[in-house]
């Protein structure tokens, strides 16, 4: 048999499956290995075992490169620069001692001990099985990381304080003892068959011990340490340059970023007064959302919420299907759920698996509550469910055997994604979605959050002066509760909320930038496209082209979507 063509698809999809042996949650994730019930390897050695496929992966292209390989089709190109930048953009991290130091409440190495659970099926007592041994892997999983953790500790590598108690409060809620409940891991054994039940209570209790231990080593040793060492919450630019570059596929111009996000404030800020007349005449924003919040359509209870996001999802398939995107087969189911205790304040989204054995879920963290506004709620869901997150992430899996696997599933750039999203929102207005004056404000309002994003995330970890026609504190430095003040001032979300953003940005530096830049990226190319069509631009044609060329990073999102036809 012929030697298989080398090209960086190829390459691409060859780490993917190395990946995928050697990292149980991204087979779990893909639908790969579904026997297997290790948990991840988040000691020193695995994290270096990762670094190791990495390395192997880029000396492989640059070995296929140097062969005189000349790439002709668009698509391969397209993948070797994604291949290059993301590997690169890892490894990165992974030298800089990142990995010694990642503690924060989304996204985080820790939660992959859990999030595994929720991609594995438990359809068969062979697959409860399969989750039973993967429970009672979890403890050893846990010492791993603290393995890990103890390294950045003797390194001088740690998290802030803040980050390591924001997870120990989550941890808290895994276990049950927030609530008084049995904890997160008994409720998941609790469908299981009862052939299965002792080992599935067995390897639960011993889960949630693992989880409490892990919780009271944070609070009791890191955390200390962790203060004793004045470790701040902004990480500073060299630090924060590499996580940009990891999070957007770019290396940005923070200070141009800075600027054009506080043009982006009071252009919207003037946009949510004017409709914050309509909702309320006579009203200022603040008391147009507070009118919303106290007289606004509510849907009471979780399973009621649940159908009601449900029926925007659907309703949003049904009119856009034909005439703004083709929509078809498996794309066309995708689920709403309420999040499990102990996750991050925000809504968010995950894709289906490679066979869409198991379909796109969106998630809604309730925070306790029991009465949920729904002004915000509509154009969230266009941004979690259709035509935001769902559409892209499922419609690159439905292509993936045309691209590559790995740049519809573990190549993915944040600020390309969360920028799509964005745009799905603003594309519904467009579109007149959003007639509701409600509705309306609270797109706006969302617009106004991710634009705070951009100031608050750059300006503390940098350090930056609020400018002095900012109509909020000119001139002074950004600190963490500024931030929070300045959040609550122009933008309509809860407290809860509010405070989990905060945390968030500081634990994560760089991510939340990618919403609106993303979006200035999406709407620029597609203008781009417009401007080279002319009259012949059908914008159906344009998504469907544009979400075909998988993943991209904002180095060259711009200019492949103004090619696109």
């Amino acid at each position: 048999m012929a030697d298989e063509t080398i090209t960086p698809r190829t390459i691409a999809d060859r780490h993917l499956d190395r990946v995928a042996a050697h990292d149980p949650l991204e087979a779990a994730w893909l639908g790969l290995h579904p026997d297997d019930d290790r948990q991840p390897d988040l000691s020193p050695e695995g994290f270096e075992a990762h670094a190791a496929t990495v390395r192997g992966t880029l000396a492989e292209l640059d070995a296929a490169s140097a062969a005189g390989a000349a790439w002709t089709d668009p698509a391969d190109r397209r993948c070797e620069r994604l291949l290059r930048d993301r590997l690169s953009a890892e490894l990165a991290l992974h030298e800089s001692g990142e990995n010694f130091r990642q503690l924060r409440p989304i996204g985080a190495h820790v939660h992959q001990v859990r999030d595994i659970f929720t991609y594995m099926p438990t359809e068969t007592d062979e697959q409860w099985a399969v989750v039973a041994g993967r429970l009672r892997n979890l403890p050893a999983a846990l010492d791993g990381y603290r393995a890990t953790l103890t390294e950045g500790v003797s390194r001088g590598l740690l998290a802030a304080p803040r980050q390591a108690a924001a997870v120990a409060d989550q941890l808290t809620a895994w276990t049950g003892e927030a609530t008084g409940g049995a904890g997160w891991f008994a409720d998941l054994v609790a469908p299981g068959p009862e052939r299965l039940r002792t080992e599935l209570d067995g390897a639960a209790g011993k889960a949630t011990a693992a989880v409490a231990d892990f919780r009271d080593w944070l609070r009791n040793t890191y955390t200390p340490a962790a203060v004793a060492a004045g470790v701040p919450d902004a990480v500073g630019r060299e630090r924060y340059r590499l996580a940009v570059r990891h999070n957007t596929g770019a290396d940005l111009d923070l200070d141009e970023a800075y600027a054009w996000a506080w043009s982006e404030f009071h252009r919207t800020a003037a946009e949510m007064r004017a409709e914050a007349q309509r909702v309320l005449p006579g009203a200022g924003v603040k008391e147009a959302v507070d009118h919303l919040e106290r007289h606004g359509h509510v849907v009471h209870g979780e399973e009621a919420v649940r159908d009601w996001l449900q029926q925007v999802m659907d309703g949003a398939i049904t009119a856009l299907d034909g005439t703004h995107f083709d929509i078809a087969g498996p794309l066309r189911r995708v689920e709403s759920h309420t999040a499990p205790p102990g996750t991050a304040a925000a809504p968010y989204y995950t894709g289906p698996n490679l066979d869409f054995s198991r379909p796109g879920r969106t998630y809604l963290p309730t925070l306790g509550r029991t009465a949920f506004p729904t002004w915000q709620l509509v154009t969230t869901w266009y941004h979690e469910g259709v035509p935001g997150h769902h559409l892209q992430l499922a419609q690159w899996v439905a292509l993936a055997d045309r691209l590559s696997r790995y740049q519809t599933t573990l190549g993915t750039v944040s600020a390309n994604i969360e920028g799509w999203a964005l745009y799905a929102e603003r594309l519904m207005d467009e579109l007149g979605f959003f007639e509701d004056p409600a509705h309306r404000l609270g797109f706006l309002d969302q617009q106004m959050l991710r634009t705070i994003r951009v100031i608050v995330d750059i300006g503390m970890h940098l350090g930056l002066r609020i400018p002095a026609d900012a109509g909020f504190h000119p001139g002074e430095r950004w600190t963490p509760e500024l931030a929070t003040a300045f959040m609550a001032e122009f933008n309509g979300s809860p407290a809860e909320l509010r405070e989990s953003e905060i945390v968030r940005y500081l634990g994560w530096p760089g991510q939340a930038i990618g919403y609106k830049l993303g979006e200035r990226a999406w709407l620029r190319g597609r203008e781009a496209a417009r401007r080279r069509q002319g009259a012949a631009f059908d914008l159906k044609a344009w998504h469907m082209g544009a979400l075909a060329q998988g993943s991209l990073g904002l180095d060259d999102l711009v200019d492949q979507l103004a090619e696109v036809q």
